[in-house]
């Protein structure tokens, strides 16, 4: 993948007035979409269209499968919406936070509400699980219907299907967001404690992926899945996951490295390209073979923190939005 010049990058950025905090960023097939903090699901390249995904309230959480984005929000309604803004609500909880989402590439959905975990299947079936403790993050299996919860002192690994107890992997801490590999033999969580933890599924071993000065809340695969990208330091910090044993033993990369942290990153979904967004608003492309950085946009801090990234599935267009309400989508020159 070529990249441009620096120049040729800010400028081609389309600056967007989202009007509320960024939740979410997702690319609905060709669709650019913003989920927002003030409950309206937000088409970018439609100035003014929205839908209101949550009226009332506000959007905490999302997940896409590249046709759908699902949102959970403060009136505790769970929500996907499709790319003619088609709205379908999958569950309500009552008012209850909803706390996390989970979304496969067939439909199916899961969402928790305090120690309350649901999982939809695509023909819409909900089964409940009642967890120990709050379930604060939700993946599904790249293969199979199964579903990581992350929770205190580890995480759980629950068949919807079948009636036997969830697989416990333990790990003492407040354990927050929940990532399988993409190959499904590595599960990976950030945690409370300014640290990442991982397992090795086959064999249950522990991988301590620590030494964060803030929370690791955004994490993102390559493509090969060889390598996790992570926040959370003044740097982007890229784990090894090749081989049998992941990560331990080797020293993650850095790239991006600024005097801002970085609060999202997302690798591009062909080539090994890393986006990132820092805390000052500030938005870098890096390439992981020659370490090349190029600026998307320059800090502007009274936008707030960049809070969202996605890619599209070409991987030509990049979307990104802040704290503040601003964002931009920046096509790539070919």
């Amino acid at each position: 993948m070529a990249l441009a010049s620096a120049t040729s990058l800010i400028d081609s950025v389309v600056p967007i007035s989202a009007g509320a905090h960024v939740t979410a960023a997702a690319f609905l097939g060709a669709t650019p979409v913003l989920a927002l903090g003030d409950g309206a699901v937000f088409f970018a390249e439609d100035p003014g269209r929205r839908v209101e995904a949550h009226p009332d309230a506000g959007i905490l959480v999302a997940a896409t499968n590249g046709d759908l984005l699902l949102t959970g929000g403060d009136d505790g309604r769970v929500v996907a919406t499709d790319a003619k803004g088609t709205l379908t609500v999958l569950g309500d909880e009552k008012g209850q936070w909803i706390d996390a989402v989970a979304l496969r590439s067939d439909g199916a959905a899961a969402w928790s509400a305090g120690k309350t975990v649901r999982s939809r299947s695509a023909k819409g079936e909900v089964k409940t699980i009642a967890m120990a403790s709050t379930a604060r993050g939700l993946a599904f299996a790249p293969k199979g219907y199964r579903l990581a919860i992350a929770h205190y002192n580890g995480a759980s690994l629950w068949f919807p299907n079948t009636a036997e107890a969830p697989d416990s992997l333990t790990w003492k801490g407040s354990h927050l967001d929940v990532t399988w590999s993409p190959d499904g033999r590595f599960l990976v969580t950030s945690m409370q404690e300014n640290s990442m933890h991982g397992w090795r599924l086959a064999d249950g071993g522990n991988m301590r992926m620590s030494g964060y000065p803030a929370k690791p809340r955004s994490f993102s695969w390559s493509r090969d899945g060889n390598w996790l990208a992570t926040s959370g330091a003044e740097a982007c910090v890229v784990w090894p996951f090749e081989g049998k044993t992941g990560p331990m033993g080797k020293q993650p990369r850095e790239c991006g490295v600024r005097t801002a942290k970085i609060t999202q990153v997302a690798f591009h979904p062909k080539a090994m390209v890393l986006a990132m967004g820092y805390d000052d608003g500030f938005v870098l492309m890096c390439r992981l073979s020659d370490a090349s950085e190029l600026p998307v946009r320059l800090e502007r801090s009274e936008g707030g923190a960049v809070s969202a990234l996605a890619w599209d599935d070409k991987g030509e267009r990049l979307l990104f939005g802040t704290r503040g309400g601003d964002a931009g989508l920046i096509r790539l020159p070919t």
